[in-house]
């Protein structure tokens, strides 16, 4: 078995700085680290982790390994990767598989170094990792005693797993955990595309038409962000209690077909497919500006844009310009793929410290059992409130507790108006 494959080793020095950076901004991981080194909850265990290959997973690999684990990563998109902290990871033991512009093959690739391993434990951020071993390395999944899954988009693929009685073993959905959702998604998702869309651009948001696909938890995020740096922020969806919420809370509600015509900027985040197709891109002014901040680069359909394209160039890192064949220019950002980590750097530290404490606490919890059902299974609620109470402890932040007369109260039914 390979030990790593990272692109360039002699990069660690300035990955293990920007790990150290990311710790500082990660103090519940912290707290969890010190348990973890003192318990050893994970010793003797493998975990395999497909995830983004950031200085804040780095931190959690870190919290793993201090936990007993012998962990083997790979990227779980190929633009993802910061090789500089691949480097410092593979210089620190871990067996780590990524870099930043695989092609498809190289990228399962890596997640077959990762399964080489032969993992008791996995964690996985969009299901591509439990897809592999769900459909060419079935040998394994005897050995596997749960996993844990980070975002929407995988959560879906394994609901539908669970529904078609394909799912093999017990997965923890950590996406469904209120101090994942609430916080990574929408104010996470939120800064991070804001900062891809800058970085990739350069362009003024205020005044724009910013289109926003969905109003998911990591839309509404987006959509929020837009709104306070001035945008026009405009909502599709095709949920009707979603648009709902939307229009009251003060946005455009419409469909793509009518959005298309007067949108400047455009970000998807459904994950769904073709949310912005060639209906959609025939109707877009010139100059009009499309990302996406779902987890694969499906939701905006590349394959129609390039039918109705002459010829493209990268303008900016990150940035295509499309020349269509009626001589307008469409720009395409991160090649469809999350713009949030491949123009940028991903979530903020501070955010990424909650969801990836619960992933920590999850493979904890799935490590001590032997009882869990072959199902996807939500955060347990102990575990969400511990992870919220760290943060607010860490923040200095107190809160109120319920007097013995409160708890009666809200336990009995007999007590009524007086």
């Amino acid at each position: 078995m390979e030990e790593f494959r990272v692109k360039d080793k002699t990069l660690a020095p300035q990955g293990h700085l920007q790990i150290e950076w990311a710790s500082k901004h990660m103090p519940v991981l912290n707290l969890i680290k010190q348990r973890f080194e003192r318990e050893k909850p994970l010793k003797g265990l493998t975990l395999a982790a497909c995830l983004h290959v950031t200085k804040e997973t780095a931190v959690l690999v870190k919290v793993l390994v201090a936990g007993g684990a012998k962990v083997a990563l790979c990227g779980s998109n190929p633009l993802s990767t910061q090789d500089d902290v691949a480097a410092a990871l593979a210089d620190s033991g871990v067996h780590v598989f990524a870099w930043r512009g695989q092609n498809t093959e190289e990228y399962y690739k890596c997640i077959d170094n990762a399964l080489d391993y032969m993992p008791q434990i996995t964690l996985d951020d969009g299901a591509d990792l439990v897809g592999t071993l769900h459909s060419k390395r079935q040998a394994q999944i005897s050995g596997v005693k749960g996993g844990t899954e980070e975002t929407t988009t995988g959560v879906i693929r394994l609901r539908a797993m669970e529904q078609d009685g394909s799912l093999k073993y017990p997965i923890v959905a950590v996406n469904d955990a209120y101090t994942k959702y609430l916080f990574d998604n929408r104010y996470g998702t939120g800064q991070s595309t804001i900062d891809g869309i800058l970085r990739a651009t350069s362009v003024l948001l205020a005044g724009k038409n910013f289109v926003v696909g969905g109003y998911g938890w990591c839309s509404r995020g987006i959509a929020m962000r837009a709104q306070g740096l001035g945008a026009n922020v405009i909502v599709t969806e095709v949920q009707p209690t979603r648009a709902l919420e939307a229009v009251m809370n003060g946005l455009r509600v419409m469909p793509m077909s009518e959005a298309a015509s007067i949108g400047d900027i455009f970000v998807t985040a459904t994950g769904d497919i073709n949310v912005i197709r060639k209906e959609h891109m025939q109707k877009m002014k010139d100059g009009a500006i499309m990302c996406n901040s779902g987890h694969f680069n499906v939701e905006i359909n590349i394959p129609d844009l390039e039918s109705i394209s002459n010829s493209k160039r990268t303008m900016r890192p990150n940035m295509e310009e499309y020349t269509l064949k009626d001589g307008r220019r469409l720009y395409l950002l991160a090649e469809g793929r999350l713009v949030n980590l491949a123009a940028a750097e991903g979530h903020p530290s501070e955010v990424m410290d909650m969801s990836f404490a619960n992933q920590a606490l999850c493979a904890e919890l799935i490590a001590k059992s032997d009882k869990l059902l072959t199902k996807v299974y939500v955060v347990p609620k102990e575990i969400d409130e511990k992870v919220a109470e760290l943060k607010l402890q860490a923040m200095g932040v107190q809160i109120d507790e319920l007097t013995e007369e409160q708890k009666k109260y809200l336990s009995t039914w007999e007590m009524g108006t007086t």
